[in-house]
């Protein structure tokens, strides 16, 4: 038995998997919001808690029934765990993480104790999700440009990984001619890079409030709204009836859904400078790993906005690199629908980790 596990910024999936070899499904499987926990270690107690079984009314028992023991009734006693592996939301570093966006300092030697198994292995949750795309089913990704140049892609060649959520995470996966190494990096933490007059403009904007812009600040969903912030100040175009609908609700998602319905104004333009925004960081990142094995969108944003990734202003942007423009449409860029990509990573990597002598 191994446990794997995704612990994002803002919810953690847990899971229980008989992983020999080939990819499984979870045995079982269970979303935690994070908010509601001090510490990792509290959700894996009360996954691991075995559930109670209900009983009967203790009135309705004669003394007979109750001097036998109920085997039904006594709760399952979980298998030893052989090895377990989490992707963190933060840097990794000597198998211990201090998370990027909760307070939460998450330690393998600690969960080895708690979890009495010697084979934990902490990695960057972007780090896990590139181990996923290599056990993802074709139907799990949809490709953006399927009439990209022919002849200068390879199905096997390095492969980038970019996902946007609560933060922005990178990974890159190296191919050696044999076989893919998955690394990870921060470089949703990089400096933003403005492409155009108006991006100059959000970056002056941002540094009203921050000493260093990065990525994240804009590719994430509090991103997004800043994107709208930004917009609402230099536009002045917020109409009053969604300025008065956006405290009532999550105001990315609240942003994300009206850009995609084409209303207001102001949504739209903010859905398609994160779009655009998007398509260049992912073009910055084929470009510096050379990716001619593709460029991967994960994370909770990409699956929501796909209408908007499908358009041609995603991947012009993603292409305009000046001299490189012919290469960059030769690399396919994908789209991962399944959620637990970066789960099903981290039990790879665990059922390999149980493999081992």
């Amino acid at each position: 038995m191994i446990l794997a596990g995704d612990i994002g910024g803002t919810k953690t999936y847990l899971g229980l998997f008989d992983w020999k070899q080939d990819r499984v499904d979870p045995l079982r499987e269970e979303k935690f919001w994070n908010v509601d926990f001090g510490s990792f270690e509290e959700i894996l107690t009360e996954f691991l808690t075995p559930p109670k079984q209900e009983t009967e009314n203790p009135e309705t028992i004669d003394e007979e029934t109750a001097a036998q023991p109920d085997e039904e009734s006594q709760a399952p006693m979980e298998e030893p765990i052989e090895a377990a592996c989490f992707g963190v939301a933060g840097p990794v570093l000597d198998n211990r993480c201090r998370t990027t966006n909760l307070p939460w300092v998450i330690d393998g030697h600690t969960l080895s104790q708690h979890l009495k198994t010697p084979k934990v292995r902490l990695l960057n949750d972007l780090e896990a999700m590139a181990y996923g795309v290599l056990v993802l089913k074709p139907e799990e990704t949809e490709v953006l440009n399927c009439n990209r140049e022919p002849g200068a892609s390879h199905r096997d060649g390095t492969k980038a990984l970019l996902a946007a959520g609560t933060g922005l995470g990178e990974a890159i996966l190296f191919w050696d001619g044999h076989q893919y190494h998955p690394f990870p990096s921060e470089g949703g933490h990089a400096s933003f890079a403005p492409n155009s007059d108006m991006e100059i403009d959000l970056l002056r904007y941002l540094r009203t409030s921050y000493l260093h812009v990065s990525f994240e600040r804009v590719l994430s969903g509090e991103g997004l709204y800043a994107i709208y912030q930004f917009l609402r100040t230099a536009m002045k175009n917020e109409p009053t009836w969604f300025a008065e609908l956006l405290p009532t609700g999550d105001p990315p998602t609240l942003i994300t859904e009206a850009g995609l319905s084409g209303k207001p104004e102001i949504c739209v333009q903010a859905l398609d400078l994160f779009v655009s925004i998007m398509g260049a960081e992912a073009g910055n990142l084929a470009l510096k790993s050379l990716a001619r094995g593709g460029v991967y969108l994960g994370g909770g944003i990409a699956p929501k906005i796909l209408p908007k990734l499908r358009s041609e202003r995603f991947l012009q942007a993603f292409a305009a690199k000046g001299r490189y423009k012919r290469l960059l449409n030769s690399i396919p860029v994908h789209v991962i629908l399944n959620e637990k990509a970066a789960l099903l990573g981290s039990a790879s990597v665990a059922a390999g980790m149980a493999r081992e002598t």
